[in-house]
């Protein structure tokens, strides 16, 4: 699958040879639609790069950068078809509060409010978090999402 071969009298790195069988699978693939928007572009990008067109070109026909094409050539070479189209998990930031904290949280929430006040805001529930050491620093917004999810 990686080779490095000469076309047009350059070196080629990254080479997309594809079977009968996987063109097929692509071509149903983008036929469908049913697939992710990214899923149909790398399918896009695959079966023109076995047509033997440029990187900048396929660039241009599947709208993205010539650096995702690379990528997705990279990826296949390296580590085969299936790996091609799917993407790999994106990390993400991690979650301010976990476990036993969004727990309480949502107990705070479900309890009656401090003194003095007619409900739970989320700016008090944000502070109170802090208060508790349940968190060092938290927003209002986050709180409101935490919540939002435990409906």
């Amino acid at each position: 699958m990686s080779v490095f071969r000469r076309r047009n009298g350059m070196k080629k790195k990254y080479i997309v040879e594809l079977t009968e069988l996987q063109i097929n699978h692509l071509q149903s693939l983008i036929r469908r639609g049913k697939s992710g928007a990214r899923v149909i572009r790398r399918a896009h990008v695959l079966l023109l790069a076995k047509e033997g067109k440029k990187d900048h070109e396929i660039a241009s026909m599947a709208r993205c950068s010539a650096s995702t094409v690379q990528g997705i050539r990279q990826v296949f070479s390296e580590e085969g078809f299936e790996k091609a189209l799917q993407e790999k998990p994106r990390s993400g930031r991690p979650e301010k509060l976990e476990g036993k904290a969004k727990a309480h949280l949502i107990a705070l929430a479900c309890s009656n409010p401090p003194e003095g006040q007619a409900l739970w805001t989320l700016r008090l529930l944000a502070g109170r978090c802090i208060s508790l050491d349940l968190v060092e620093d938290i927003s209002h917004e986050t709180v409101r999402k935490i919540l939002k999810k435990t409906k």
